[in-house]
């Protein structure tokens, strides 16, 4: 069953009247300026007097709290185990028994260093960083809502995620490049990649582009404008500021005119996929142009060598009348341009509707919409030619003239020809348009005499009670016409004789007399054919083979081209007038608002005016957003760096610096690695390796009551915190020990599901058992309203909704999963197949290795003995999956 974003909606009311509570009495006593994360940061002097004597000033920090309260560090931890959570926090995947071997046995006095280095150039590294950074985007592959349509080109942000930690992009950079990056480089591919962080988040479909309701396209675009402020403020500094939404933040001093101020730099900004680069659209275009134009001449040679029909179906869908054009494609009747997409065209300006076609074949595109006593009068070309006594309608044009089949009729099927299949073409006029060839120019191009235009007429309205008629003219004569047509089976054959002095052939339907525009006329595979044509000499007919097989070889090339790339990101348009909302509600508008930040951060707030450009307000806030003064965004990176090592931040709430979140555990600390990030050029790499190599990481996690009496939640980090394995890093795992991940990196995610196309598309999640399905969860295609249920379960969390900090739970529905899902099982069987491979047939060898390659240490002896038993009486696999399910496993320390 599939669920809309209720529970994000739900999740935004309840912030909603959260931010509804007055702050508690000591925090309103307190000034707001004067609250901690908003400071100046200033570098602290380190701690004298570590008894630890660490060269790392982290461990001088946290060893002078731990002093305060007369407790000390934890022993080291022994290297298996360093080995183990380096690689996990660092990559997400288990280390190899042979690498825990090796660094177990490297007496080097930097082994651990080395290690370190090893890591982090490592390309795994940045897809286990990516994987925390969109969390906080909220990134997925679909919209969301009930409409949970595919993002096809989406996966290209999460490259550039991956691909810019691993080349430690200076972290400055990276934020105003996802915010800014097609204003800052418009030139380089990942620069407009980088945009897709604003577009991660969901989308509604329906209220964006399908409701035909004003008022709910405004809400729409008001839930859409509100993700994108909070995503990038709470992403970057750390604030609540979707809580000003309705009314000024009631704990922190953030006035709703700000909040809608955030909302104005964003008012020129919308989803949807967008060409990476400019120079390759351009270069595609002109080999598809020069290519066509080839094959344009190759047709015309053809046409002169064996004197084949033209297909005015194809020229009508933007073609040469020999198969470029496309199914589906028509002209818009208001500028004579193809146009490959069907809208609607509803005019009351004017009574006629006459431009010039596409191509030098087509002489106009006309639709009547007006009436002279009762009857119109059509100019149907730019001599002056009229058609008259055309019944006038009393309901407006509803369509183009399209070539086919066309995608909005009711049938496909004319007489006993299906016109859908089997090279057959269709031109399709709406009742009440008409459509006129200028064949003069079809002689003088194609070197034709006398020509005859042969097709099969019929209707293919919507409505069975509906019917229209048919007319065609030559030169302004009417040669053929048939009344009240409404049998979408019947065929009406055409044959009309076109001698050279006949300059325009016209076709048109009108609606019958009953009113309805939308009623159509199909002339099905309407060709214009010489009378005779002469017989080929051998030296000819060579020619026209040759021909022939160019134009096979054409066709090929075209359709070999890749298309520009694309991604998934911003599209940009002129910035709308934004308002404030009284209370939040897009129907109550009060006054108008310019592009503006939070005075809170002590920084210059202003970010443009009225007539500032789209592109100016974003790379404004991505400047206030980077600016050395900022105290917020610095600390606000390096706790969550902090956070993801050791399960907890210094300050707890990750995304909220304000008065409703934590005060930092080590402030100074907080303040000195902000500043040490600076000092580095912004350096992430530098950040893990400075806390990586820190005593404070490398301690035991051993439980010590008398340190848990006096500091129970371990804020002051007198050992390092066990944590359970999040769902990816666990799901990754298991393909590592299996000896079946997939480590292809990059490109379009996996899809671990089968998908249906309707109305709300269907995703049925499938069981993993392909190579092409192995590789890393990064990879996998995110889809937000149908959760894959194996890694949900393991506490994976909702796209839907930014994600901080992952929630860790513990119940019977995980142990379930990891016993008897169908991924596990067949893992499992894939794990037992390694071990027999590398360990031969002898059971002590077999349980061995499996131990090895699940926990990275062998067996005990009395492990061993119990182990072989268990083989001995249930089989291998079975003892692989008791492996897979043990806390040593799923458990770092």
């Amino acid at each position: 069953m599939k669920f809309p974003q209720t529970w994000s909606l739900l999740t935004t009311f309840l912030g909603m009247a959260l931010c509804a509570v007055p702050a508690v009495a000591e925090t309103a006593r307190e000034d707001p300026k004067a609250w901690w994360s908003v400071q100046p940061i200033v570098r602290p002097a380190v701690p004298q007097g570590d008894a630890t004597q660490s060269p790392n000033p982290i461990d001088a920090f946290v060893a002078a709290k731990l002093k305060e309260k007369g407790l000390g560090f934890s022993a080291e931890a022994d290297r298996r185990t360093l080995i183990r959570r380096l690689s996990f926090d660092l990559l997400g995947l288990p280390p190899t028994p042979e690498e825990v071997t090796a660094f177990v046995e490297d007496q080097r006095p930097d082994a651990y260093e080395r290690l370190v280095d090893r890591l982090l150039a490592s390309p795994h590294y940045g897809e286990r960083w990516a994987q925390h950074w969109l969390d906080i985007a909220h990134y997925a592959d679909t919209h969301g809502f009930e409409r949970d349509q595919r993002r096809d080109n989406a996966w290209r942000y999460r490259d550039y995620v991956i691909e810019a930690l691993n080349s430690d992009k200076p972290y400055d950079q990276f934020l105003r490049e996802q915010i800014a990056g097609d204003v800052l480089a418009p030139d380089k591919p990942a620069s407009v990649i980088a945009t897709g962080f604003l577009a991660a988040g969901p989308w509604d479909f329906v209220g964006q582009v399908e409701t035909k309701s004003d008022m709910l396209r405004r809400a729409a675009r008001a839930g859409d404008l509100d993700d994108m402020v909070t995503q990038v403020i709470t992403a970057t500094v750390g604030m609540t500021i979707n809580c000003a939404r309705c009314h000024d933040h009631k704990l922190d001093p953030i006035s709703q005119r700000e909040y809608y101020g955030l909302w104005s730099v964003f008012s020129g900004v919308h989803r949807g996929d967008r060409e990476v680069s400019a120079d390759e659209v351009q270069a595609h275009a002109a080999k598809v142009a020069a290519l066509n134009r080839e094959r344009a001449e190759v047709d015309r040679a053809v046409g002169l060598l064996a004197g084949e029909s033209l297909d005015l179906a194809d020229v009508v869908g933007g073609g040469n009348g020999r198969g470029t054009g496309h199914a589906g494609a028509g002209i818009d009747p208001r500028t004579g341009k193809v146009q490959e997409k069907k809208q609607s065209f509803l005019d009351d300006a004017v009574a006629n509707h006459f431009v010039r076609g596409p191509s030098p074949f087509i002489d106009g595109v006309v639709i009547p919409n007006g009436s002279v006593d009762g009857h119109v009068a059509v100019q149907i070309s730019s001599t002056g030619l009229e058609v008259k006594d055309v019944p006038a309608t009393s309901a407006k044009a509803w369509d183009a003239i399209r070539n086919g089949p066309v995608n909005s009729q009711a049938s496909t099927k004319l007489g006993d020809v299906d016109y859908s299949k089997d090279g057959h073409t269709m031109l399709g006029l709406h009742a009440n348009a008409a459509i006129t060839f200028d064949l003069a120019a079809i002689r003088k191009e194609l070197n034709l005499g006398e020509m005859r235009f042969r097709a099969t007429v019929g209707y293919g309205g919507h409505s069975e009670a509906g019917r229209a008629d048919f007319h065609i003219f030559v030169d302004g004569e009417l040669r053929e016409r048939r009344l009240g047509l409404n049998d979408r089976a019947a065929g009406v054959p055409v044959d009309i004789a076109l001698p050279t002095s006949v300059r325009f052939l016209t076709l048109m339907s009108t609606d019958g007399g009953n009113g309805i525009g939308r009623d159509q006329i199909f002339f099905g595979d309407p060709k214009l054919s010489p009378e005779a044509s002469h017989p080929l000499a051998e030296n000819e007919r060579q020619e026209l083979d040759r021909l022939k097989a160019r134009r096979i070889e054409l066709d090929r090339q075209i359709k070999a081209l890749p298309a520009p790339a694309k991604v998934y990101a911003i599209q940009t348009s002129k910035p709308e007038v934004v308002q404030v909302l009284k209370r939040g509600n897009p129907e109550t508008p009060a006054e108008a608002v310019t592009p503006s930040a939070l005075q809170w951060a002590t920084l210059p707030v202003s970010l443009g005016s009225e007539g500032t450009s789209e592109g100016e307000r974003r790379m404004a806030l991505a400047q206030w957003i980077t600016d050395p003064r900022n105290p917020l965004t610095r600390r606000v990176i390096v706790n969550r760096l902090w956070h993801y090592h050791f399960g907890q931040g210094i300050v707890n709430t990750p995304s909220d610096f304000g008065h409703g979140g934590d005060r930092p555990s080590h402030p100074e600390l907080l303040d000195w690695l902000a500043d040490e990030l600076a000092a580095r050029g912004w350096s992430l790499k530098s950040m893990h390796r400075l806390i990586v190599t820190s005593r404070t990481y490398r301690q035991s996690s051993q439980f010590n009551a008398q340190a848990a009496a006096v500091d129970a939640q371990n804020r002051l980090l007198w050992r390092v915190n066990p944590r359970r394995l999040d769902a990816e890093s666990l799901h990754d795992s298991v393909l590592v020990v299996g000896g079946t991940l997939n480590a292809s990196m990059g490109g379009p995610g996996f899809r671990d599901f089968d998908y249906t196309e309707a109305y709300a598309p269907i995703y049925r999640y499938i069981t993993a058992d392909r190579p092409e399905l192995w590789r890393r969860s990064i990879y996998r295609f995110v889809v937000r309203t149908t959760p894959q249920q194996f890694l949900t379960t393991l506490d994976c969390p909702n796209p839907a909704n930014l994600t901080p900090a992952r929630v860790t739970t513990t119940t019977a529905l995980q142990a379930l999963a990891l016993l008897n899902n169908e991924f596990m099982l067949k893992q499992t069987g894939h794990f037992a197949e390694r071990v027999e491979r590398e360990a031969g047939a002898e059971k002590r060898a077999q349980v061995r290795r499996a131990f090895e390659l699940a926990f990275l240490r062998p067996p005990t002896d009395a492990e061993s003995a119990s182990a072989e038993k268990f083989c001995q009486a249930h089989g291998l696999p079975v003892l692989c999956r008791l492996l897979l399910n043990a806390n040593e496993f799923v458990y770092l320390d």
